[in-house]
């Protein structure tokens, strides 16, 4: 246990947080907010995955809180033993009833948003949170609506060349250089950066984690 977390805040024992993700907006929502998290990305392969489910039919939705469990529970398995608090989530757009994830390509990320810019999506994260100290767990995926502005051809070859819309779901992101083109948003904004920190708030309390356990205030 580091020494953060044997610091106690207002009568409440502190909780280490290890964030099942690489992602630096994810990881930056929680510092934002005053929780300094453990890194431990899962190896979870995506694709394996999201084909094991393609037979049962599953919404947006509920793919990205399949997949958001699943990196969840194989850094769960790794840390085995401790007592931290393990955060797990997963990012799909959800337009015109495809589920979009990161392109696989430039071309691809060039042709997705040829057509998305002027319309609209649902951005969907699933979030998985489990105390490894009790066993308990808890999880439910949020969606966000998304109203892209419209974009020049110049402007989304600019912007694919930065590399950007590659490590991003659905090909654009908020806290981003594609920021100018979101022209609104109907919902959570953190939710579209990857994670939604009232919903957070709310799944630790649901396990019995109060948030000043896991948060330091200056």
């Amino acid at each position: 246990m580091s020494e953060r977390s044997k610091v106690d805040q207002g009568g409440f024992g502190k909780r280490q947080v290890v964030l099942a993700s690489a992602s630096p907006a994810r990881r930056g929502l929680l510092r934002a907010a005053g929780v300094e998290p453990l890194i431990q990305a899962s190896n979870v392969d995506e694709d394996a995955v999201s084909n094991s489910a393609a037979g049962i039919d599953l919404g947006v939705p509920e793919l990205a809180q399949l997949l958001a469990e699943s990196k969840c529970a194989d850094v769960a398995l790794k840390l085995a033993g401790s007592d931290a608090i393990v955060i797990g989530c997963d990012s799909i757009l959800e337009w015109e009833g495809s589920a979009l994830g990161k392109p696989e390509s430039a071309e691809v990320a060039t042709a997705r948003l040829r057509k998305m810019q002027g319309t609209s999506g649902v951005l969907h994260t699933g979030h998985a949170v489990r105390d490894l100290a009790t066993g308990r767990s808890v999880g439910r995926a949020v969606g966000t609506r998304v109203d892209f502005a419209p974009m020049s051809d110049a402007h989304i070859d600019a912007y694919v060349r930065t590399g950007e819309p590659l490590a991003v779901a659905g090909s654009f992101t908020l806290d981003g250089l594609s920021s100018p083109f979101v022209a609104g948003i109907d919902g959570d904004p953190s939710n579209v950066i990857g994670l939604s920190m009232p919903l957070l708030r709310e799944l630790l309390a649901e396990i019995g984690v109060d948030w000043l356990q896991v948060v330091e205030y200056a």
